[in-house]
């Protein structure tokens, strides 16, 4: 770097090079750091612009050892292939930034018991302030809530808060009533639902929703036909439907993907969707309102679920106990139904 008077130094600029070419004291430069809001506008403004000649930058591992914060969020989920659990993360990465932290994330396919316990260890070994879990399973909220022992945690799953942990989470179930509600007032009556795996909570709440419709409409509840999220499922649950040679009025799915393979297949066997089925996914997919026809779907509000799940979390790293946090998603009726 080079000096205010010129020379280069060979080393960044610390905060005392920045007080001297605004004019303030060091004091005043970890003020405008800190707590902006304590300084007056002038004054910050010519800090700041010390700061930006100078090529100034804040370091973060001794303002931790200072302060014993290291203004580091943890991040760990599973289900990187799936929507859902993508957007979610995506969305708490995008939030944590905006509130000053940083995160350290990792993607776990098929969790362990070692594998899980070795992520929460690196964590604490990095000195991360609070956890955030993308748990969409049983096996994930399960480990992660034996290995988050004394770190302030947020489970982001449609499953019930409990000792040690805060949930975040989208109202599954009112989401899959939103989807069979529609479809009962198209005039469906005959309405099938495939779910996805039901060892994933998000899964089992949607079916619980698509029951209660029905219930609530006096009409017959089918048993699930359980899918495992993929295209390939929504294809096979169509031949097997057609095979039995009695289509179903509509057929609402646990995800975009199933519906996806599921028009294909009906597409495949000349079924007209929806002059003779209807159909209707969950996730408002990227793409999905174009696929033949334009799926209409469930929107999850996942740059919420994100900016939520920092706020609770950051909430309880400074000692608050906020209750949970339970978003409703939205309903988008496009030409599949």
């Amino acid at each position: 770097m080079t000096s205010p008077r010129g020379r280069s130094t060979g080393r960044p600029p610390g905060m005392m090079a920045v007080a001297r070419l605004a004019g303030v004291s060091h004091q005043t430069v970890s003020r405008v750091l800190n707590s902006p809001e304590q300084v007056r506008p002038a004054t910050r403004e010519r800090v700041e612009a010390a700061m930006r000649e100078l090529g100034y930058s804040r370091n973060l591992a001794a303002r931790a050892l200072i302060t014993q914060q290291t203004a580091l969020l943890g991040v760990v989920w599973t289900g990187a292939g799936y929507v859902g659990p993508s957007n979610t993360v995506a969305g708490i990465e995008v939030a944590a930034r905006r509130a000053g932290y940083a995160t350290l994330v990792a993607a776990l396919e098929n969790p362990s018991d070692d594998e899980v316990a070795a992520v929460f260890r690196g964590f604490r070994d990095r000195g991360v302030e609070g956890i955030a879990v993308v748990a969409p399973h049983e096996a994930m909220a399960r480990l992660a809530r034996e290995h988050s022992t004394g770190i302030p945690t947020v489970m982001v799953a449609d499953m019930a808060p409990g000792e040690g942990y805060r949930v975040v989470s989208v109202d599954q179930r009112l989401g899959g009533r939103l989807a069979t509600e529609h479809l009962i007032a198209r005039g469906c009556r005959r309405i099938e639902h495939i779910s996805g795996p039901l060892d994933w909570f998000d899964a089992r709440e949607r079916m619980v929703g698509w029951r209660e419709a029905l219930g609530a409409a006096d009409l017959p509840v089918p048993a699930v036909r359980v899918g495992d999220w993929s295209a390939e499922s929504g294809y096979a649950t169509a031949q097997v439907l057609l095979r039995d040679g009695a289509l179903p009025d509509a057929v609402f799915c646990g995800n975009d993907a199933t519906a996806l393979g599921l028009l294909a297949g009906l597409r495949d066997a000349g079924v007209d969707v929806p002059a003779r089925i209807r159909v209707v996914g969950y996730d408002d997919s990227l793409g999905s309102g174009y696929f033949t026809p334009p799926l209409t779907t469930v929107a999850q509000p996942f740059t919420e679920l994100g900016g939520t799940c920092v706020d609770v979390l950051v909430a309880a790293i400074h000692g608050d106990e906020p209750g949970r946090k339970h978003l409703p998603p939205r309903l988008v009726v496009r030409a599949s139904s």
